[in-house]
């Protein structure tokens, strides 16, 4: 969330934010009048403490003087003063809980190169990579592949858990463990530190990196613990300094999570969404970087960077696009995405999203770095590497054979003893 000091000293960057999102600007106001309202009932407080305070000292003085009647004067004159406190003392509490529930839900200040626009539709094009494979037949989109090679059993997957569970097996299923290998092993090769996240976190933490009003529907709670699936390894990676003052020699921290990750994916979608495209659960390796504040524009740029490489690496046709103002969520104050051409499904989609939070989730996690004028927020930025599910149907589209054969990405070969084809299951 945003820091109340720029409800206070910054308004106007605020309000200029929400017209280029076409937001109102009544929470903006709501979270004024609720901060005006606290910070008051907090002043009376600490006055009618004074008071108090005063008056013990009055009644004290009083009866070292022998004089009682001047003692009695003064209690009763403060005798309902402690009700007071504690109504004024709950009135401001109410004002805090109210004011920050409100303010977790206002947006990240966009960077100024964000693109204007409603939706997707308005995302602006920042380089293509590779080229369209030319397959000479009609291609095969990823449902049809799999069904054809035995790789994913969708209807047993549906009967032991439910739809869009499934088994993955045979040669897909060690192209995908190929996947998570490699994508870690890059990752380690350029300084990120290897972590296995709990898969399962508490709400606390979870309100820490994402707005749950928002995500919520869209994850699986754990009853009775309350506890909640991760959905990415983002959240539990971003949220593991939760609470702590970082030493500004430990920054940047620089990791990469492999993880299974949970998402309801609810409501309606396309033909091209079947198959494993749009699933409950699927892996994921992830890079996370905590930052200094003045360093995190930079960050960001490696962390696309890396995406890029990884990409490029696996011989596949993408583009990478800049999320304009519609489609960019509450957290992210500037997103990339990488998308994979698709030829089955005849279209780009989005295989990599890469943020720079800058201190938005710092501020909801209370998580800082020391300096000699006070701590302050870190920054925190995040991009997937791979999503393996969706890396292996862009594998699986462009790289396939007419015989129904998919070809193997080179730099993959070696995770799988040197095989150049991914062959049927039976």
């Amino acid at each position: 969330m945003l820091d109340i000091s720029m409800f206070r000293e910054h308004s106007d960057v605020i309000r200029a934010d929400h017209d280029r999102r076409g937001l109102s600007h009544e929470a903006i106001d709501e979270v004024i009048r609720l901060d005006d309202e606290w910070r008051k009932a907090r002043y009376d407080v600490d006055q009618l403490r004074k008071s108090r305070n005063d008056a013990a000292r009055g009644i004290a003085a009083a009866k070292k003087s022998g004089d009682s009647e001047a003692a009695d004067k003064i209690l009763a004159e403060v005798a309902d003063i402690g009700a007071q406190i504690d109504e004024l003392s709950n009135l401001s509490d109410e004002y805090l809980a109210n004011r920050d529930a409100l303010r977790m839900s206002i947006p990240n200040i966009l960077h100024d190169a964000v693109p204007i626009g409603e939706d997707d539709q308005k995302n602006t094009l920042l380089s293509m990579h590779g080229e369209k494979t030319k397959l000479g037949f009609e291609p095969r989109n990823h449902n049809d592949i799999i069904e054809m090679n035995g790789w994913v059993d969708q209807a047993r997957g549906a009967k032991v858990t439910g739809s869009r569970f499934y088994f993955l097996q045979g040669d897909l299923a060690r192209l995908e463990m190929a996947l998570q290998q490699y994508g870690a092993d890059f990752l380690m090769q350029r300084g990120y530190t290897l972590v296995q996240p709990p898969l399962m976190m508490n709400r606390e933490a979870y309100e820490g990196v994402t707005d749950l009003a928002d995500f919520e529907t869209v994850m699986y709670g754990i009853e009775p613990d309350k506890y909640y699936l991760i959905a990415t390894s983002e959240h539990p990676l971003t949220a593991m300094r939760m609470d702590e003052v970082i030493e500004p020699s430990e920054l940047p921290i620089k990791l990469v999570g492999v993880s299974s990750c949970f998402r309801r994916e609810v409501g309606a979608h396309g033909l091209s969404d079947r198959g494993i495209w749009r699933v409950h659960q699927f892996t994921k390796v992830e890079q996370i970087i905590i930052s200094h504040p003045d360093e995190s524009w930079n960050h960001h740029e490696d962390l696309l960077t890396n995406a890029v490489d990884m990409w490029d690496s696996l011989g596949l046709h993408y583009r990478v696009v800049n999320i304009c103002t519609g489609d960019m969520g509450t957290v992210a104050a500037r997103k990339f995405d990488l998308e994979a051409w698709l030829p089955g499904a005849g279209q780009y989609k989005e295989v990599v999203s890469c943020s720079n939070c800058t201190d938005y989730q710092a501020n909801r996690l209370r998580m800082r770095y020391r300096t000699s004028d006070g701590n302050e927020a870190v920054h925190t930025l995040n991009s997937t590497a791979i999503a393996t599910s969706r890396a292996l149907v862009a594998i699986m589209e462009q790289n396939q054979t007419k015989d129904g054969r998919v070809s193997i990405p080179e730099i993959l070969r070696p995770y799988m003893g040197g095989q150049e084809f991914l062959e049927p299951l039976h």
